[in-house]
Parts: C-alpha cells; structure tokens; sequence
C-alpha cells in the first residue's frame, strides 16, 4: 500500500479544530467511559482499523472492562449494556449510516428520553467528530501500531 499524506501535518490548524471539539464533547459532562464506546463503535462500522485500535486502547486505559468493549461491536444482543448505553448505540448506529437509515423518529425519541436534548446534541458531535477522523483515517489509510510497538504509516496522537 502507498504512503498517502499526513494529514494532520499538511493541515495542522483544522486538525487543531477537531481536537478543539474533542475536548469540549470531553468537557460536555458526557460519560468518558460511554464517549469512549461510542467512538469504538462508530470506528468499528466505519472499519477505520486505526481508530477501533485507538479506541478499544484508551478505553481500556480508562477502566473500561475488556469484556464489555470486546461486545461493543453485538451491543444490541448482549446484556451487558445499561439501557443508556443501547441508546447511545442505536442513536450511533443511525447517524453513522445516516444514508441508509435517516435518523428514525423512535430512536431519536429513546435517545432525548435518556441524555436530553443538550446531551444528545454532545453525543450527536461525538459521533459526527468520529465519523470525520474516520473517513481522515481510512482515507489517509492509517494503520494501528504493530503488536510489537512499532508505528505504521502515523504519530502517536495523529487521528482521533
């Protein structure tokens, strides 16, 4: 596979701009551990293999438990998942195939009743922001660090 751009280097300020918004979904009041399953998930359907590794590495770092990340992917047939959670996910899921599935009414409805309309609009950029590394991400075909620690085709912090 060619090496394609560094896109954070060759546009540093509006990659400045996403992790401005980054940190303010942080700031938002959200749960770190659900934002963290929520960018996994969103990684996970986009098949970005640089996020899904970032991802699944900081939640872990953050305490998530390692069982209940690896279901992220069969959130909606396991049970380890607080009614909260499924919709963050299902709310996920909708906006990040939004093409296929425009955002119906009842899981826009699930959605408010659990974070309101504040919180739901902070989950709703988490998921935008993520679905915009992605398409970054696999675009720029990032690639997760190697197993042995090496770094392929990126810098530490580059996506996401």
């Amino acid at each position: 596979m060619a090496k394609r751009a560094e896109y954070w280097k060759v546009a540093p300020e509006t990659y400045k701009a996403f992790g401005a918004v980054k940190q303010s979904i942080a700031d938002s009041g959200l749960e770190h551990d659900l934002i963290h399953m929520v960018y996994l998930r969103v990684s996970q359907i986009n098949g970005c293999a640089y996020c899904v590794d970032l991802h699944w590495r900081d939640a872990i770092e953050a305490g998530v438990e390692a069982r209940k990340l690896n279901s992220v992917i069969t959130w909606d047939e396991c049970p380890f998942f607080t009614p909260r959670e499924r919709a963050a996910f299902a709310w996920t899921d909708a906006l990040t195939d939004i093409a296929a599935s425009r955002a119906p009414d009842d899981i826009y409805a699930a959605a408010v009743a659990e974070f309101g309309e504040s919180g739901l609009a902070n989950l709703s950029y988490a998921i935008g922001l993520m679905n915009a590394f992605n398409r970054l991400g696999v675009g720029f075909r990032m690639q997760p660090a190697a197993l042995d620690g090496e770094i392929r085709g990126d810098a530490k912090n580059a996506a996401a």
